[in-house]
This record gives C-alpha cells, structure tokens and sequence, in this order.
C-alpha cells in the first residue's frame, strides 16, 4: 500500500511539462537517438512507468517534442521602424532558434513536418510583405527568398562548424599573391568569419532588392541592356 502511495505522489509532483523539457535537453545535447524512456526517466529520478503515465511511449513524446519546436518557431516578434529593420529582426531571430536547436529542428523534419513548422515564420514575413505594399507573387517571392537566405545561412555554418581542420586554412591560402593587388582583401579573408555580421549585411542587401520599387515581378526576364 505505501509503495502505491509513495508512486502515485511521485507522478503528482512530475508535470508533463518537467518531462517534455527535460526531453528536449536530451535532444538537444546528444540527439534524438539518445532519447530512451530509462534514460530519460534516471535524468528525472523517477522510475519509467512514471514517464508513460505522463506521456505514452516514445513515439507520442517525439510527437509531443516536435509539436513544442514548431509552437517555439511561430513566436517570433519581430521590433523595428522601417520593413527593412523588422525583416532582419525576423530573420535573425529565426535563424538563433535554429542554431540553438539543430537536434530538434532536425527531428521536425524527419518526421516530415518541416513546412508546417516554418508556416509561422512565413505567415509573419507574409504581414511586412502586405505591409511594405507587396502583394501576390512578389510577396510569395519576397517570404520565400527570406526564408531560404536564412535556412541556407544556418546550413552553412553547420557545415563549416562541423568540418575538420583545414590545411592549408584560410589564413595560409589568402597571401598577398592570391589577393593580387589587393592586401586589405588578403587580411580580411585571413580572419575568422564573422558569421552574425555576414548574414545581417545579406539579409539587408536581399531585403533591400526585394523591396525596391523598380523590382522585377518574378517570372519576368531582365529587358536588353540600354
């Protein structure tokens, strides 16, 4: 009787809330392969049965993780004058949440539900679009190149976060003699990225395009020269 008792009190003071968190926390530091039930359940120093009376069973708390990524994907807010300023803050705000959740991110799109978590984002580029006067295909095109500077951007980091050491590396390869007449260009190359500036300087020169009134409709080829 008092086993019963002590294990009912235990699933009293565990929320659903403590158990999806610190799920998440597993994701994010290991992935999602290293999300079991027992591990999950000696993180929170209760016993398994505990973890499924809270949540089910794996696949339902992998449900449950994918739909608390998507809902923290679709609040961001964006603050700002000018379109300009508010898309960047738009676009920099994603592309921090998907930098601080790789693992996560990736889980929402092995089970197929990547575009759902990015409809959020979109419909909030879709409001400065209207906003800033674009309509129809422009403003389809205007959410979309947004969408894929920033996710681009992020894939490109990864990658470069995630590769070897290089050799020769940047500052080996970028000499006088490469730059040609140009050693300024040669020393900048030669230092780390900085990958916070590059892509706010991208996403305000894109934005910028996009927004100028004499901004080609998408489908429309440049005339002849002069």
């Amino acid at each position: 009787m008092g086993g019963i008792v002590a294990s009912r009190a235990v699933r009293a003071a565990l929320s659903r809330d403590a158990v999806l968190e610190a799920a998440a926390g597993l994701v994010r530091q290991h992935g999602a392969e290293a999300l079991t039930m027992r591990r999950l359940a000696a993180e929170l120093g209760t016993a398994v049965t505990s973890i499924y009376w809270h949540v089910g069973g794996r696949e339902t708390l992998l449900d449950a993780l994918v739909e608390r990524t998507v809902a923290d994907l679709g609040e961001v807010r964006p603050s700002g004058h000018t379109p300009e300023q508010r898309v960047v803050c738009i676009a920099r705000e994603l592309r921090r949440r998907l930098r601080e959740h790789p693992h996560l991110v990736a889980l929402v799109h092995e089970r197929g539900l990547t575009e759902r978590m990015f409809l959020p984002a979109q419909q909030v580029l879709v409001c400065e679009a209207h906003a800033a006067g674009l309509r129809g295909a422009r403003a389809a095109e205007f959410v979309r190149a947004v969408q894929f500077q920033v996710v681009g951007h992020v894939l490109v980091e990864r990658n470069r976060e995630r590769a070897p050491a290089q050799h020769p590396g940047e500052e080996e390869l970028w000499r006088g003699v490469t730059a040609g007449d140009d050693p300024a260009l040669a020393r900048a190359l030669a230092r780390p990225v900085d990958t916070e500036r590059l892509f706010v300087t991208a996403v305000r020169a894109l934005v910028r395009s996009l927004l100028a009134p004499d901004a080609l409709p998408p489908g429309r080829p440049p005339g002849p020269a002069g």
